[in-house]
């Protein structure tokens, strides 16, 4: 076998690579959903009356952690 099997998953894989401008733009799209989520976490936390700095904290840990998967995809 000269091709190398890779597992299948939910989403079949591609057969070719996207471009860099579609990668880009995915990685642009996929970054403000990060800061969408973060700023969600925030208005949550601060409408309960969570102390600023720990609204802070929290989302910047979440932020953080989404943005580290989002770069570490391979399928953007």
């Amino acid at each position: 076998m000269s091709e190398v099997e890779r597992p299948e998953n939910m989403v079949p894989a591609r057969r070719t690579r996207r471009s860099r401008v579609e990668r880009g733009f995915m990685r642009v799209v996929a970054t403000g959903g990060v800061v969408g989520i973060g700023v969600a976490v925030g208005a949550i936390l601060s409408n309960n009356g969570v102390a600023g700095w720990l609204v802070g904290l929290v989302v910047s840990v979440v932020s953080l952690l989404l943005a580290a998967i989002l770069w570490s995809s391979r399928q953007l």
